[in-house]
């Protein structure tokens, strides 16, 4: 039998992955001293996944300053400091002969870490939240800055793909939604100046960055007002131009509002209609389950990576689960072939 899509090898640039199986970045909040560095919890997590033959694993979103994690016991990539910790990870990855990625990120109003709390408008995240405030245009090159700062410490680390954060509500998402950005000056407005700021980010980030570069969107933000299909194809197209390899779609996380109903692939749909009319590869992502449900997706081209997340932190070894239901052999590490 011919060799199921989701266990063909894809390149990105100068990396190969040795099949579609992604594991998607998830925050651990794992990091109990809060300094941002990785701990062996981070190690044995993400290296047990590339024993369980993912073809790439991701870093959970990791913060380009300190006030930019999601949670104090978040990773962080914003000191030197921290590069020993992230190698240690990418490194045991790569060991199993998976490739290693890393998420970028910053919460802006979502900052559960920050004191203050900052966004492009001082419009709370909800009814419970403090104000955040509102960047002036020098804080913004500041950032711009710590992003490019942190991919250099992400290529030092040795990691194979960069993923910039632009999903769920977090700063950049912040920026490019109308729900979120009320500004009136240059990074404000029409949608071609909400996405000043990714575009600056990814300027910055390919001065030092030349592997893969991967961008993740909350391409439904279900709420009205927010961004239509049509922006996100604009953004799409813009970020290819830009040379961004693959988008990753996501939804949500953007205001309060979420999904009227969630059910398997619900966002599917995203990735398919992007790729279609953007013409870049797509990563689906969003309560993807089983080996059938992730081949259906690869073969009939609505997307060209499967990002897998809760299934992932239920079963390290998905991809062997995977396989077994797609009646595909999936060669075992030495250390474990006897189970296998």
């Amino acid at each position: 039998m011919a060799t199921p899509k989701l266990f063909q090898p894809i390149t990105y640039k100068n990396c190969t992955l040795k099949n579609r199986i992604v594991v998607s970045p998830m925050c651990m909040y794992a990091v109990e001293e809060k300094d941002g560095k990785a701990t062996p919890f981070h190690v044995t997590h993400y290296e047990s996944r590339a024993i369980g033959q993912a073809g790439l694993i991701f870093v959970e979103s990791t913060a380009v300053t300190p006030e930019g994690r999601i949670s104090d016991q978040d990773l962080g990539i914003w000191s030197d400091d921290q590069v020993e910790g992230l190698r240690a990870i990418s490194s045991r990855i790569q060991a199993h002969g998976a490739k290693s990625g890393i998420q970028l990120g910053h919460a802006g109003r979502k900052s559960q870490a920050a004191d203050p709390i900052v966004a492009p408008s001082n419009l709370p995240w909800n009814g419970e939240s403090a104000a955040p405030e509102a960047l002036t245009e020098d804080k913004i090159k500041d950032l711009i800055h710590a992003y490019q700062t942190a991919a250099a410490r992400a290529k030092e680390a040795g990691f194979d793909v960069i993923e910039i954060h632009a999903a769920h509500g977090y700063l950049i998402n912040q920026f490019l939604s109308p729900l979120t950005n009320q500004r009136i000056d240059g990074y404000g407005g029409a949608r071609e100046k909400r996405y000043r700021f990714l575009r600056e980010v990814l300027d910055a980030v390919k001065q030092v960055w030349d592997g893969p570069l991967f961008v993740r969107i909350s391409a439904e933000e279900y709420a009205e007002g927010g961004n239509t299909l049509n922006d996100f194809i604009y953004y799409s197209i813009e970020m290819k131009r830009q040379g961004v390899d693959l988008i990753d779609c996501s939804t949500g996380g953007v205001v309060p509002k979420g999904p009227s109903a969630v059910y398997p692939g619900y966002q599917v749909v995203h990735a398919e209609r992007i790729r279609k009319h953007a013409l870049v590869d797509t990563a689906a992502v969003g309560l993807i389950t089983t080996g059938q449900m992730a081949e259906e997706i690869l073969q009939n081209e609505r997307a060209d990576l499967v990002f897998i997340a809760r299934a992932m932190l239920r079963n390290p070894y998905w991809p062997l689960e995977a396989a077994d239901q797609l009646n595909h052999r999936l060669e075992a590490p030495v250390p474990y072939k006897r189970g296998w």
